[in-house]
């Protein structure tokens, strides 16, 4: 990969996937215990707002979510398209699915990838044809520009 690309290894992802986790997931369980007066932080609507923010945030924000940002990180589609929702769809609800089937052992593989792929791509961003970039959007823009 080019250096414009610039991929994100597994120590600044996880992360920013930590970060997005206690940033996210607390309001949401005490919002969830405002309404409902329970404190359960493996309630359904938790894991479903959680999803929602993990596929609609990066779309609408340039790839980002609140703890990428925070780390300087962002998904990207690698053919340089916006990105958009079935990419964000395949690469959290389908590669979660995948992961949950073969028991942890695909998120295994994928973490190992991540570590020792050049490009730092996973299973999930193979399938959706994505990766994760220190790069900055006007990088990229500016990349595709000189492409084209």
């Amino acid at each position: 990969m080019n250096d414009v690309i610039k991929p994100a290894g597994f120590w600044i992802r996880f992360l920013g996937n930590l970060l997005d986790g206690v940033i996210v997931s607390i309001p949401l369980t005490l919002i969830v215990f405002l309404l409902t007066g329970e404190f359960n932080e493996n309630d359904p609507v938790i894991s479903i707002l959680g999803v929602i923010y993990t596929v609609a945030v990066p779309i609408l924000w340039s790839g980002y979510t609140i703890g990428k940002r925070i780390v300087g990180v962002r998904i990207v589609k690698v053919n340089g398209k916006k990105l958009g929702i079935g990419a964000m769809l395949l690469r959290v609800l389908v590669a979660g699915i995948v992961y949950s089937l073969t028991l942890g052992i695909a998120l295994i593989v994928s973490l190992f990838m991540v570590v020792f792929r050049q490009d730092k791509r996973s299973l999930h961003d193979l399938m959706a044809g994505t990766y994760v970039t220190y790069a900055q959007p006007d990088e990229m823009e500016d990349k595709h520009t000189a492409a084209s």
